[in-house]
């Protein structure tokens, strides 16, 4: 690895779910998780559910439920999240994946997030992200262009997220789910 190689932590699984209210009901009730947003369908899935045990995580799993698994190549339903710093690190990953032939990138924004969604060379999906300052209610997703400068994208990013349900800072979000997430009654 070189040494200009950004840092990718892990952040967060994606799972393709048969029945998700059983699923939300064990992963809340047995294993302790709260759920930070459920969402409507979405192009090639089903319901969503978002739930973590972190406040500084607003998910660490994402449920999908689909009745028959994703084909590989749809790498938002199935996929490993690596969070990295800033948005210079997700372009030079960008680049590195155009270097090593990668075809398939897909530049997203979901508002709480810049990501990159692609898939290794046999077809496992990834998503390598930073976080944005803001928190709007999940699933959401727009186009992103990593040409703009950084100030540029988190202008764009407010702008088309204000108004929007749940729109707030990431740290308003996250002081309301410390809060929530240590209340005996959830």
């Amino acid at each position: 690895m070189s040494e200009n190689s950004p840092t990718l932590r892990l952040s967060h699984a994606t799972l393709a779910v048969r029945d998700i209210d059983r699923m939300v009901a064990f992963y809340t009730e047995v294993l302790g998780f709260h759920v930070t947003n459920r969402g409507e369908p979405m192009p090639g899935g089903g319901s969503m559910a978002f739930i973590s045990q972190d406040p500084n995580e607003h998910h660490q799993i994402v449920m999908v439920e689909m009745a028959e698994p994703a084909p590989q190549e749809f790498m938002m339903l199935d996929h490993l999240a690596f969070r990295t710093g800033t948005l210079d690190d997700l372009r030079i990953i960008g680049e590195r994946l155009v270097a090593g032939g990668v075809t398939d990138v897909t530049p997203i924004s979901h508002g709480n997030a810049w990501s990159l969604y692609f898939t290794d060379p046999e077809g496992n999906g990834l998503e390598c992200f930073v976080d944005s300052p803001f928190h709007v209610a999940q699933p959401y997703a727009d186009g992103l262009d990593l040409s703009t400068s950084d100030d540029e994208i988190e202008a764009t990013t407010r702008e088309k997220l204000t108004g929007l349900p749940e729109f707030k800072s990431f740290a308003e979000w996250r002081d309301a789910a410390a809060a929530r997430f240590s209340s005996p009654s959830n």
